[in-house]
């Protein structure tokens, strides 16, 4: 439930008071950070979580996203500026474009500036789609072959995992095809989004093939970057116990925490109704089994093949020679704009030539698109900015530098550890590609001539970052697959919570275990069996509580 104005206006008063007030009695005191004995910037110490902390705390309380994220930067500032307005102005309007600081940075910096055009497309492809009757043909199909809610949320999966090349790309598609679906079937828009954001994370970063991917091995400052990404495969066992927890609970026909409700309402009520433009409620002529290949599934080939061409071409521009080394080159918020560009004017070809569609409905997708997703391109930027702010206080830093300070003489341990701080350090900044860049370098450094040890903790520095990744309100892919789902953001990121939670700790038993063994076997069936013996504990513990007889 929405705080009312006044409880809201009241909060946001009291939390910009109180930081006030400590500033005043315990100014921060700034540490110069040294990695590897290079200065690597500066640090606020322990005020720099305040700003991520407020923004998140603020939005579950009050529900209002777009005014929690303004005061996280609000406050970063403050602190930043240690109450000097000419200072804390310039942070938080000019900023400096080379470091991603401030509204004008992130309005002006180029990959922020691509993936809200790759936004604007996608929307419009969507609009297309629907006008040409594709979803509403899928939805008519899905009445007759997925005829349990178990079936659309696993075709859901599937889809996920078909659609590998990008996490941005695969909430947001998968969503407008899959919330139809669900929707007939009575899946929460709750259970829907978290379907939607664990697999299309967890499976990007296990797939070579992918954005994600991409960046890992940009991180990863050696010729042998590739490989490495494929040995980390088999040890990132938050990903693989991800989606193994999904198929579980699934299977199990068992929800638990606040998801447990959601799902239960739309079982009974179904889930409010779509805005009428959403998707039409008939498809046009010809059967429905031809309406969904060519309006739908013809649409979203020529995504997946444009997209993958994209990032391959700009692995080009910046020095591939092959197609891994393309891969690992690529820039995907350039690439990915410019493969959907292409995608948009080949389905406007293609629906045209078919008459699927008419001249107006063509020009009004590019509008009609920008409408739909403006929300979460305003959310997106608000989350930029305050990962901005939060680099301005340095926490990022001073987290590394708490890291190779305190490693000496638990080696086997630092996996787990690692994969901790990559929970805490995605969770508060909102970003997994950050976390990578901060944290892999790290690891690699820690375990020159260990290479067993280093791949075991890069893979963990992956996994936690994938947790923050699902957890974090202030992070775009939850906001994605929140967009995608139609799902309202804090609901989506408090049903999801527990379960992230659980399968998060079940990853750190394996960590501890593959640091002792160094071998990727006996921790991932030992997690599985965790998994699988936790949710029968736990549907008892649930079953009894409600009164409910086992089946």
């Amino acid at each position: 439930m929405v705080a009312s104005a006044k409880t809201t206006a009241i909060t946001i008063a009291v939390v910009l008071a109180v930081v006030v007030v400590l500033l005043l009695a315990f100014p921060p005191d700034i540490e110069y950070i040294f990695i590897d004995d290079v200065h690597q910037g500066y640090s606020y110490m322990q005020w720099g979580i305040a700003a991520p902390v407020i923004a998140i705390v603020l939005a579950l309380v009050t529900k209002r996203v777009y005014t929690s994220l303004f005061i996280g930067i609000l406050a970063g500032t403050i602190i930043y500026s240690r109450l000097d307005p000419a200072i804390a102005f310039e942070a938080l309007f000019t900023g400096d474009l080379e470091s991603l600081q401030g509204f004008a940075a992130t309005f002006g910096n180029l990959e922020n500036i691509g993936l809200c055009v790759f936004l604007i497309l996608l929307g419009a492809m969507v609009y297309a789609m629907r006008k040409a009757g594709g979803t509403a043909a899928l939805a008519n199909w899905a009445r007759e072959k997925l005829n349990t809610r178990e079936q659309s949320q696993l075709m859901t999966i599937l889809l996920g995992a078909i659609i590998f090349v990008d996490d941005y790309f695969n909430c947001l598609t998968v969503g407008m095809v899959m919330r139809p679906v669900t929707d007939e079937n009575r899946v929460s828009r709750a259970k829907l989004a978290y379907l939607l954001d664990a697999t299309a994370v967890s499976v990007c970063i296990l797939v070579p093939i992918s954005s994600i991917a991409a960046a890992v091995s940009g991180d990863i400052d050696t010729q042998d970057a590739f490989r490495i990404f494929l040995d980390t495969i088999p040890y990132n066992y938050y990903a693989i116990f991800t989606i193994v927890f999904m198929v579980v609970i699934i299977l199990m026909k068992f929800d638990f925490g606040p998801m447990r409700r959601f799902e239960a309402d739309a079982i009974k009520n179904g889930n409010p109704p779509l805005e009428r433009s959403e998707y039409p409620a008939s498809s046009p002529g010809g059967s429905c089994r031809e309406s969904v290949i060519k309006n739908l599934l013809v649409p979203i080939i020529f995504l997946v093949v444009f997209n993958i061409l994209g990032m391959l071409y700009t692995g080009y521009l910046y020095g591939g020679t092959d197609f891994f080394s393309m891969m690992g080159k690529c820039n995907a918020c350039i690439g990915l704009p410019l493969g959907t560009f292409f995608a948009f004017i080949a389905t406007l070809l293609f629906y045209y030539q078919r008459k699927a569609i008419d001249k107006r409905d063509a020009w009004d997708s590019i509008p009609e698109g920008f409408r739909a997703m403006f929300p979460a391109m305003l959310i997106l930027i608000l989350a930029w900015t305050l990962k901005g702010t939060i680099d301005l206080l340095g926490l990022d830093l001073f987290v590394a530098d708490c890291v190779e300070s305190n490693v000496n003489g638990l080696e086997f341990l630092i996996p787990v550890l690692v994969f901790v701080v990559g929970m805490f350090l995605s969770l508060a900044t909102g970003t997994s590609w950050g976390t990578f860049g901060i944290l892999i370098p790290i690891c690699m450094a820690l375990f020159l001539t260990d290479q067993q040890m280093m791949t075991i903790s890069i893979s963990a520095c992956m996994a936690g970052a994938v947790f923050g990744d699902h957890c974090s309100p202030i992070s775009d892919t939850t906001i994605m697959a929140s967009t995608g789902a139609g799902c309202d953001l804090i609901t989506h990121v408090s049903t999801q919570l527990p379960y992230a939670i659980l399968v998060a700790a079940v990853s750190a038993i394996c960590f501890v275990i593959a640091g002792l063994l160094q071998s990727p076997l006996i921790p991932l069936v030992t997690g599985i069996v965790l998994i699988v013996s936790a949710l029968y504990i736990l549907r008892i513990l649930v079953r009894r509580k409600h009164g409910i007889p086992e089946q």
